[in-house]
């Protein structure tokens, strides 16, 4: 029988073997794949710098521009040789801003050509009468203008659209004047109709250096009623019609463009595409609008072209074109954030050309990429059009009745309403007919800084325009 104590002692030699063991095999392993510590991942940083437009594949689909292509606009007729004097007396009534409207006249819609005479008032009435020495034909001086056919003074129909273009609402206007709503509206009706053809005569060819885009929302009656529900509203005010777009240079605070429509890419075309024919051929002005993604395809559609890839290689197959901007094109925006109907940050982003090519435009002004001369405008047309200012009871019931009276604010703004900005100093001051100082200044409206019109025009004075069917050579 084995005792106890050899149990023991055997114990204690294997525990030194093994312990010996370990200190052979554990710097072996340790020498053969030692632990590296693991580096932390640092996070890729995200470049702040904007990326170059590389084109498209496409050109940006344009309605407007496409219908055009289909339906070219049809040339005036050959403008024919002026009419000679007779040896009758010198003619005393000046006839140069009036044209035959008959058809198959050869001077048909012809300015200043000699043949037309004053031929007297018929009946003792208004209007004179004026005869064409080339189809002996007759017509009143009010053709083609608000008064025509009209038994009301004229100063009663000016003062009714004067209190329209002021801001007084219809049934208010007709208040004033004891008579009947519909009878103001129709006479807004006729006289938008005129103006916007006075609108498309006078702004044609136009050189601008930077323009400015924006949007403003409406609310039609239809909202107000209760007809929809509120939610129904808030969508329909993104994607419905109650949208007011505008198109203003900043510099001689000119309004180009007004239009009514949703708040959509294809409304965004129609607004560039209305800015772009009045535009002169070759010009290419800065653009500054809000954050609104519809007006890049907008305006790169209308100041693009087509442009091929330099190749990667010497061989292979071409690049297939990419439509481009202009290499004048300069486009910025001013995207602001709201936090509780309140901005908390303005962003400037510069999506064509660089951000010093967009600073030297501005600096002949002294001013930095902004949309704050737009924004005055949208004040303006809230003040001066009773449809469309905020918490009103004058609401229109469709766009067609928003349109009438911003084609009535447009002309009035342009033409009849002096810009105290652009006022002029005369060269010698003008005494007053009362006990005040003396006159300094020479008040100056934007189709007068646009070199459009020589003075302030009145209102009666553009409603008796007489707007020729096209473009004259030689138009006043």
């Amino acid at each position: 029988m084995i005792p106890h104590h050899i149990y023991y002692q055997l114990a204690i030699v294997g525990l030194l073997w093994l312990c010996v063991m370990l200190h052979y095999i554990w710097p072996s392993q340790g020498a053969v794949s030692p632990v590296q510590p693991v580096p932390p991942q640092c996070k890729r940083k995200r470049s702040k710098e904007p990326k170059p437009f590389m084109g498209l594949t496409q050109r940006p689909h344009c309605a407007l521009c496409e219908d055009d292509a289909n339906h070219p606009e049809l040339q005036p007729p050959r403008r024919p040789a002026p009419m000679a004097p007779t040896n009758r007396r010198p003619c005393a009534i000046d006839t140069s801003m009036h044209f035959c409207p008959h058809a198959g006249c050869d001077y048909q819609g012809w300015l200043g050509l000699g043949n037309l005479r004053a031929n007297g008032h018929p009946s003792g009435g208004l209007w004179r009468q004026l005869y064409c020495r080339s189809c002996h034909g007759y017509f009143l001086e009010t053709h083609g203008t608000l008064f025509h056919g009209k038994r009301l003074s004229v100063e009663l129909i000016v003062r009714v659209l004067a209190c329209l273009a002021e801001g007084l609402g219809i049934r208010a206007t007709a208040r004033v004047f004891e008579m009947d709503p519909n009878t103001v509206l129709q006479w807004l009706v006729e006289a938008a109709e005129q103006l916007q053809a006075f609108t498309s005569y006078f702004l044609c060819d136009m050189h601008v250096t930077q323009l400015q885009l924006d949007e403003l929302y409406a609310v039609l009656r239809g909202i107000k009623d209760g007809e929809i529900s509120e939610a129904d509203a808030l969508k329909r005010l993104e994607r419905a019609r109650p949208w007011g777009w505008t198109a203003i240079d900043p510099v001689r605070k000119l309004l180009l463009a007004i239009e009514v429509g949703p708040r959509t890419v294809a409304m965004a075309q129609r607004v560039v595409h209305r800015v772009s024919q009045r535009l002169a051929s070759g010009c290419v002005p800065a653009w500054f609008s809000d954050g609104f993604k519809g007006y890049l395809p907008a305006i790169l559609s209308h100041f693009g072209l087509w442009m091929h890839r330099a190749r990667r290689q010497d061989k292979g197959p071409w690049s297939k074109p990419r439509w481009m901007p202009l290499p004048g094109l300069l486009y910025a925006q001013v995207v602001k954030q709201y936090r509780r109907k309140r901005v908390v940050r303005v962003k400037h982003r510069v999506v064509f050309g660089t951000m010093g090519a967009i600073e030297q435009v501005l600096s002949v002004c002294g001013w930095k990429i902004n949309t704050a001369f737009v924004e005055r405008l949208n004040l303006d047309i809230r003040q001066r059009v009773a449809a469309i200012g905020r918490r009103v009871n004058t609401l229109c019931k469709g766009e067609d009745g928003l349109q009438h009276q911003l084609a009535l604010f447009h002309v009035y703004h342009n033409f009849i309403l002096p810009h105290a900005s652009l006022r002029q100093p005369l060269p010698v001051s003008e005494p007053t007919h009362g006990t005040g100082s003396a006159k300094v200044w020479r008040p100056c409206t934007p189709a007068m800084a646009a070199g459009l019109a020589d003075q302030v025009w009145t209102l009666q004075e553009v409603l008796m325009f007489r707007v020729p069917p096209w473009p004259q050579p030689h138009a006043v």
